[in-house]
């Protein structure tokens, strides 16, 4: 490796895992101090940093990158070991002491701002949770195109591009569909194998949106050489963030791209939890739409509530927020049957004791 380096005059070398603060440090001294060597991890931060375009993402990324840096701090202080003299080797060995330090207070501070971040979300999502709406996440691989289905069910203009990690943080829109029923849809940060812990740690606030979904929506590039790889990849995340009793519909996207799109549809069909679609082209939207409020339906329960005349505007959100099979107009009031959003079938509890009386 270190002949190629020197015959190519290459000056950046990744490798694909991440290396230990001594395995760096012995790396870069074979391959000679005007090289750079990086590994998966730090690559992948740098690239996290170029996308962060809001203060809360900067914050994941930056504290990411010096939970990253604190261990690997006394390749900086290399030089100091070829200078002659125990004196100035000791005032290497304080400074680096020092540097620990900043750093140290530093991320005590990030982890701080980003705890007031999170109340903020918390405090969001109980705002959010208290109109019933059903809350659906886009999970998936980074690129899979989980921003261009929002934009398209939406009508939004959340950035979607053709490159890695192009969001970083969750978006959240109304979806209205055709039939009346709404939910509501978030676009999350996409996953990567191998996603370093320091991230899954950085970005626990963002990560959260999705332990709070009534449904996950998982989205694969079904066009892409590696599809299975990067399906295996997204499942070992949600392991992690022990996501694994809410409900899951997973969406083949790019089926344009693919040279058969037919056998593709094919083998979805064979399946009850897959939906072909193109986000980009609008293919397959409306059967999406139809799938998601369907798995929605096994995140609510079964209520027969009798709602007062007086409280008629509640018959208006069962209908948009449920699905209901029957209504029923008697002396006390509507005689409302219907499947509705657990949180929802709460607030209708006092009237569910009137219909059984």
């Amino acid at each position: 490796m270190k002949n190629a380096i020197h015959a190519l005059e290459v000056e950046t070398v990744i490798f694909d895992d991440e290396l230990s603060p001594g395995q760096l440090r012995n790396i870069e001294k074979v391959f000679g101090g005007n090289v750079r060597v990086c590994d998966r991890t730090a690559l992948i931060l740098d690239i996290f940093n170029q996308r962060a375009a809001t203060h809360e993402a900067a914050l994941q990324v930056a504290l990411a990158q010096k939970e990253y840096q604190l261990p690997r701090l006394t390749r900086m202080w290399t030089h100091l070991e070829r200078q002659a003299g125990g004196k100035v080797k000791g005032m290497g060995e304080k400074q680096i002491e020092v540097d620990k330090r900043i750093l140290r207070n530093q991320i005590g501070a990030l982890k701080k701002e980003l705890e007031t971040v999170r109340k903020h979300r918390r405090q969001y999502r109980t705002r959010r949770f208290s109109v019933p709406v059903p809350v659906v996440s886009l999970v998936g691989y980074t690129n899979a195109g989980k921003s261009t289905l929002l934009n398209q069910l939406t009508g939004s203009n959340v950035l979607s591009e053709d490159r890695l990690f192009a969001t970083l943080d969750p978006t959240t829109r109304r979806v209205q569909v055709k039939n009346g029923k709404e939910f509501l849809l978030t676009d999350t940060v996409g996953f990567i194998q191998k996603l370093p812990t320091t991230l899954v740690a950085a970005f626990r606030a963002t990560l959260e949106e999705i332990s709070e979904s009534s449904l996950l929506v998982h989205v694969v590039d079904i066009s892409h050489t590696l599809a299975e790889q990067q399906v295996d990849a997204v499942d070992q995340v949600l392991s992690e963030l022990d996501v694994s009793s809410i409900p899951k519909l997973i969406v083949w996207n790019k089926v344009d791209g693919v040279s058969d799109p037919q056998k593709i549809k094919s083998e979805a069909e064979k399946r009850d939890d897959v939906i072909c679609i193109s986000a980009l082209t609008g293919e397959g939207l409306d059967e999406f739409c139809d799938a998601v409020q369907e798995k929605l339906k096994d995140f609510m329960v079964w209520v027969e509530a009798l709602v007062p005349y007086d409280q008629g505007g509640l018959i208006s959100t069962i209908h948009q927020v449920g699905m209901v099979e029957k209504t029923e107009y008697t002396d006390s009031g509507t005689l409302v049957k219907a499947h509705v959003p657990l949180r929802f079938a709460r607030l209708l509890t006092p009237m569910r004791h009137l219909c059984k009386s």
